[in-house]
């Protein structure tokens, strides 16, 4: 059983499976192709992909893969919480530019689906944070792109933890939308 809800941006959603609790512990089945289906999510994925970070305040993204390696994302926390962005980089999209934000926890169990098309980021909202996330295609480094997280023009209210962020030297260098060839058209 999975709650799936829209998010406000086509196709970007909060899957939440079903948790099955009793003084042992807990099970869940966090991902099931066939339940998936049954919401009209149709994707193979073909690598998980692991990210730890030691401190709160981690910003990773915003990330994307251009064609024909773009990635379609189903992304969940293990442990610790992260503010979760998708932003629409389809070129001619009524939405484009626009940006969606949530936030995933090991407590509340939920999943963010980021489609093909979309740029994402997220930042940590605690320290010692692991994030795992599906992908529908291989990593293809000559298709690797990124935004940087802070473009004005998009706007992402990130949250105020106090203090600085943290991020890679590729983030920081990110180019702004307008100067990136996502690859992707409505």
């Amino acid at each position: 059983m999975l709650e799936v809800k829209e998010l406000g941006l086509p196709g970007v959603l909060e899957i939440k499976p079903k948790k099955f609790g009793d003084h042992r512990g807990f099970f869940s089945e966090t991902y099931n192709a066939s339940k998936l289906l049954e919401h009209k999510i149709d994707l193979t994925f073909v690598q998980d992909n692991q990210s730890y970070s030691a401190s709160r305040g981690t910003v990773r993204g915003l990330h994307f893969q251009i064609p024909p390696h773009g990635q379609d994302k189903l992304v969940r926390v293990i442990k610790g919480s992260i503010f979760d962005v998708a932003v629409d980089i389809r070129k001619g999209s009524p939405t484009f530019g626009q940006w969606v934000g949530l936030t995933l926890s090991a407590d509340e169990w939920n999943q963010i689906l980021v489609p093909k098309g979309y740029a994402h980021g997220f930042m940590t909202l605690e320290d010692h944070t692991e994030v795992i996330y599906k992908v529908t295609d291989y990593y293809a480094a000559d298709c690797d792109r990124s935004i940087r997280y802070n473009d004005p023009a998009i706007g992402i209210s990130w949250p105020e933890l106090g203090g600085g962020y943290e991020l890679s030297e590729k983030d920081q260098r990110a180019p702004l939308l307008n100067e990136t060839d996502t690859g992707f058209s409505f």
